[in-house]
């Protein structure tokens, strides 16, 4: 298995999108959930993802009291200037939303019986928007339950995708007393992994990963369980990564914050600050160890 490599230069703008990175504690530690991309989809496809997708413009939230944050939080909790306060509501719905497309999760509330999953599909497809299918079922929009993790931003060189996209990813707490299914369509897989597990599977060629998931579950790696994972989202401010593609002896490589070679020189993360197309994949200098060490 491979992601195809995208050479040619996309011109067009990055597309708004959120994506979940869910999580619990499992017996052996902390765990997130991960999708795979049906095979057929025309963005990494194939590939083992977070779930997630673009905004939509019915994302958007007219009535403050739909959610349980006053509105200005959520572009607070961004952290990014100039961003309009509607926007960051509907970054945060986008990514409620899409968590209960691909897996049947509803974030941040507790267990939910067969029959409101049927009767949110009904109203969803019947014309309502997210907002206004949650607000008829009596539920509020927990954005609270979303921590804001990082900011990608897919370079005009995406490497992995022929489209680009703006993805603010975030944390969330896997809901007790649900279960999570893929939907069969735009996944074909659901499955919890600890994030060491995940780069071992990578690393064994047995799934695909996408760079902003490798360096992502990298991360998780270093952490013990939940309660470490949101301690490490709330001590910082999502960081923007916006990758820097070059190409050296023959091999495409992307470099982040921090790398020698990229404009920003503050690391966003600690361990490696690039990865080398190799072998049909993304993998760092140093191999499987620089990622878990």
């Amino acid at each position: 298995m491979a992601l195809s490599f995208i050479a040619e230069e996309i011109t067009t703008p990055p597309v708004p999108s959120a994506t979940v990175m869910v999580v619990r504690d499992g017996a052996a530690g902390l765990e997130v959930l991960m999708v795979r991309r049906h095979g057929n989809a025309g963005v990494l496809g194939g590939a083992h993802v977070f779930p997630g997708g673009k905004l939509d413009p019915t994302d958007a939230v007219d009535d403050a009291g739909a959610l349980d944050l006053p509105p200005e939080d959520c572009a607070r909790r961004l952290s990014e200037p100039g961003l309009p306060v509607a926007d960051a509501v509907a970054l945060h719905v986008a990514a409620l939303r899409e968590t209960w497309e691909e897996v049947g999760l509803f974030i941040g509330h507790g267990p939910v019986a067969e029959a409101e999953h049927r009767t949110l599909a009904a109203r969803l497809d019947g014309g309502h928007s997210w907002p206004q299918a949650m607000a008829s079922l009596g539920r509020v929009l927990p954005v609270s339950s979303l921590m804001p993790w990082s900011r990608w931003v897919t370079p005009r060189r995406p490497s992995v995708s022929s489209r680009r996209f703006d993805t603010r990813f975030f944390l969330a707490v896997a809901p007790a007393g649900q279960t999570a299914l893929h939907d069969g369509h735009e996944a074909t897989e659901a499955v919890w992994l600890s994030p060491r597990r995940a780069l071992e599977r990578f690393w064994d060629d047995d799934i695909d990963l996408a760079p902003p998931q490798i360096m992502s579950l990298m991360e998780l790696a270093r952490l013990p369980g939940v309660g470490a994972a949101r301690a490490y989202a709330a001590a910082r401010t999502p960081p923007l990564i916006e990758p820097h593609p070059f190409d050296r002896d023959g091999c495409r490589v992307i470099c982040y914050p921090g790398d020698p070679e990229h404009p920003v020189p503050q690391a966003a993360w600690t361990g490696p600050t690039r990865l080398t197309r190799r072998r049909q994949r993304f993998e760092p200098d140093g191999g499987l160890a620089a990622l878990l060490d």
